[in-house]
């Protein structure tokens, strides 16, 4: 029979026992629910700092992600360049957040002392800083292909010379690193689709019967006239030459054949006029040799000049000259058109162009 007194002391030791298990507990709870504590405000203090303004400069500054850079390597760069002050901060709370994987290579602008989250963005969601590139109306191919050269946030990928007359002239803006080839292709796909809009709503009785000889024409008009208004003029007189089998007699086509578009120079490098030899001088492109229209375009002509080459203006007249002043006079007969040529001959000696 066992002693009851050694049965009280092994429940006062199993009551014991329960009770440290209960404040062991007790005390693990309460330590979680103080790591919890901490952690919610330690968390709550990161995003806040994140998210918080700092002293803002006005202007925009560019900062560039260079391709396949990590959250580490743009962090690091901010810190260095001054948009931000703390980055293992910015990297710690992009990761936390699941953005580590979303910035974007590219140039962009953004304010030095924006908060964490507006710099974030910007690298994230913002637009690439972007540089005009303008091909005016009138140039030929080898012509944008060299102006490009001139743009240096582009890359130089040695592209071929595109097709004459195959581009829009036009400004276009790009990222920096954008290949020159992709600029062309840029080109060449916005004149498709301006013929695409263009073409379906032409004029059916003009005499030009195709697209390309559509844009073959537009380009001798863009170089007969700088001024807008008198697109559709110029047009109107090439449409009447082709109907009725006349030649169409620009100079711009006897230049094309000589230089390929580039201005003609005297042995003194000025800009000359054409030689009489030169318009006798059968060529591909000569509208003073041969009938109809040049074998190719001789420029890359602008929207305005397509458009006049396929609703022209209607009018009388059949032969135009310059007058002098950027424009033309334009003549119904060959008798007023000589008189005006007369006047121009004489205005070009006075100029000194021989």
């Amino acid at each position: 029979m066992s002693d009851p007194r050694d049965d009280l002391a092994a429940a006062k030791a199993e009551n014991n026992r329960k009770n440290r298990g209960v404040l062991i507990l007790l005390a693990i709870g309460g330590l979680l629910t103080i790591g919890l504590g901490l952690t919610v405000i330690g968390y709550s203090w990161l995003n806040w700092e994140y998210e918080r303004e700092r002293d803002t400069s006005d202007a925009g500054v560019t900062f560039t992600v260079p391709r396949g850079a990590g959250l580490v390597t743009i962090a690091n760069a901010l810190e260095r360049d001054g948009f931000i002050d703390n980055a293992q901060l910015f990297r710690l709370v992009t990761q936390m957040r699941g953005n580590a994987g979303n910035f974007k290579a590219g140039e962009f602008l953004l304010t030095p002392g924006d908060s964490y989250a507006d710099i974030y963005d910007g690298l994230a969601n913002g637009r690439p800083v972007e540089y005009p590139f303008t091909a005016p109306e009138g140039t030929t191919s080898a012509q944008i292909v060299r102006a490009l050269d001139a743009v240096p946030e582009l890359v130089d990928d040695d592209p071929a010379v595109p097709p004459e007359g195959s581009l829009l002239p036009d400004t276009y803006n790009f990222a920096r690193g954008t290949k020159h080839s992709a600029v062309l292709a840029r080109m060449a796909a916005a004149q498709d689709a301006l013929m695409d809009e263009l073409w379906p709503a032409r004029d059916p009785d003009i005499p030009v019967k195709t697209r390309e000889e559509a844009i073959i024409l537009a380009s001798v008009v863009e170089k007969e006239t700088g001024i807008g208004m008198e697109r559709g003029e110029v047009a109107g007189v090439f449409t009447n030459r082709l109907r009725r089998g006349m030649r169409l007699q620009s100079d711009p086509t006897i230049i094309y054949g000589v230089s390929r578009g580039e201005i003609l120079r005297g042995r003194d490098g000025k800009q000359r006029r054409i030689y009489r030899s030169e318009i006798d001088r059968k060529t591909d492109w000569n509208t003073y040799q041969i009938d109809g229209l040049p074998k190719t375009p001789i420029c890359n002509p602008g929207a305005d000049a397509i458009r006049a080459v396929l609703n022209p203006a209607e009018t009388d007249a059949l032969y135009f000259v310059a007058d002098g002043t950027g424009g033309h006079v334009f003549s119904r007969t060959l008798a007023e058109h000589q008189r005006a040529v007369d006047r121009w001959r004489k205005i070009q000696r006075e100029r000194g162009l021989r």
